[in-house]
């Protein structure tokens, strides 16, 4: 909900300050009127599309996560426009890519190479993609990064700050200037292509013997601090799998979700960027493809073993233990009134009904977005301190990991799945003990 008013705050003087002010100092409540107002029009969605494919770096990034948010929070219209800002982001002209290449590969990068296609076939909110094949004839998705959106970010996010506090009021329980200081960090850190291909090699490491998921090959040679070269692959994005079989929508989301799972409490590192577009399906392999691994983090120990108890006592039922983790994870100070503890746990617990039953859940039919947007006016009210920094990606990987499953329909069983990581998670605990 902060990235969409933040969003909207900076289109403010394209679309009209005042009344994007208005509308957005009304009550959570009321944010249904403002989406199906005439805002909305044909032309001011056409403006900002043609906005969001023009800049790059922060702007278009928060207007590409707005792309795969629920329908409970953006209206369908919405939706339709950032999806298409998704796909649509404007290309470097040939010469500016040129002279990224040469100055981060040297003037004989294209001798690598026995193809290169100048037209890029894919951009994204900070660099666009290139087809080229190797001398021995292996085929390479070659990423290259738009001259200075790592220089601009800061001034990218404080400019957005600067709209934001002018334009809109905001709740104090939103925290906005910690959430802006963590999404900075965060595009920091996936403008880092060195970085990057280090995560995509770990990863790569981690799932080498897993029997679903596959990691392309990072091409050092042809990668640098602004370039980062991988072996191409074949399939195609998750929200281009909602006409597969259901047996096989399934198996999909029952990978993805067990992934996140693992991610968080076997690897205790991250690929915290779920777009649908970093999942591709290979329906002859029947395999999923993980690409972009600019996101990823780690998390301690000493948090994952507080946030996988509070995943446990939800999906049991427990709603003091939710209540008490949640404290020692200082997601509460312990001085909240009593209305935020109980719509804190409530909206824990509505999370953790997936885990809670033997029967199949069906993400197709759950209510979980808008209820915990019901929560929502009750914990801005009353929050006394920001989330952990850890939350923030994490949560929107979750998040994007529910909705994955709920766009394909999936129906799985995900009880016995998170109890296989608990068990497992507190036998590595045990078994690291000293005897």
């Amino acid at each position: 909900m902060f990235i969409f008013f933040m969003f909207m705050s900076g289109l403010a003087v394209g679309l009209g300050v005042g009344a994007i002010a208005e509308a957005a100092k009304q009550s959570l409540g009321e944010m249904s009127a403002f989406l199906d107002s005439p805002f909305l029009s044909e032309a001011n969605a056409e403006r900002i599309v043609s906005t969001l494919c023009k800049v790059r770096g922060a702007a278009l990034k928060i207007g590409q996560m707005l792309s795969i948010q629920d329908n409970a929070f953006i209206n369908p219209q919405l939706q339709k426009i950032f999806e298409r800002v998704r796909q649509s982001a404007d290309f470097m002209p040939a010469w500016q890519m040129t002279k990224v290449l040469e100055e981060d590969l040297g003037p004989g990068w294209r001798d690598k190479l026995s193809v290169f296609e100048d037209k890029p076939f894919a951009a994204a909110s900070i660099g666009q993609v290139h087809h080229a094949v190797r001398k021995d004839g292996r085929e390479v998705a070659m990423k290259i990064q738009y001259p200075g959106v790592a220089e601009s970010i800061r001034s990218d996010i404080n400019n957005l700050m600067l709209v934001l506090k002018m334009s809109v009021a905001l709740p104090d329980g939103l925290f906005a200037d910690s959430s802006l200081e963590v999404l900075q960090r965060e595009l920091a850190w996936e403008c880092d292509y060195k970085r990057e291909a280090e995560c995509a090699k770990k990863f790569r490491s981690l799932l080498e013997e897993d029997d679903y998921f596959h990691v392309p090959e990072v091409i050092d040679e042809l990668s640098g601090r602004r370039v980062l070269a991988m072996e191409m692959i074949q399939g195609v994005p998750l929200d281009r799998c909602v006409d597969l079989d259901q047996e096989t929508r399934n198996q999909i989301c029952f990978n993805i979700l067990q992934l996140c799972l693992r991610e968080l409490f076997e690897f205790r590192f991250m690929q915290t960027d779920p777009n649908w577009a970093n999942f591709f399906y290979n329906s002859e392999t029947k395999k999923v493809v993980l690409l972009d691994f600019g996101a990823c983090r780690g998390y301690p120990e000493s948090f994952t073993d507080d946030y996988i108890q509070v995943v446990y006592a939800a999906s049991v039922g427990d709603r003091a233990t939710v209540l008490s983790k949640s404290k020692e994870l200082k997601f509460l100070t312990g001085f909240e009134t009593k209305a935020f503890q109980e719509a804190h746990v409530e909206a824990v617990m509505i999370l953790g009904e997936a885990f809670a039953s033997s029967e199949p859940f069906n993400f197709g039919t759950q209510s979980t977005t808008q209820r915990i947007q019901s929560l929502i006016p009750v914990m801005l009210r009353h929050r006394l301190t920001p989330p952990p920094e850890e939350t923030y990606s994490l949560h929107r990987k979750m998040a994007g990991s529910f909705l994955i499953c709920s766009k394909l329909n999936a129906s799985i069983t995900c009880k016995d799945m998170f109890l296989d990581v608990y068990n497992a998670y507190n036998h590595r605990k045990e078994a690291a003990q000293p005897s």
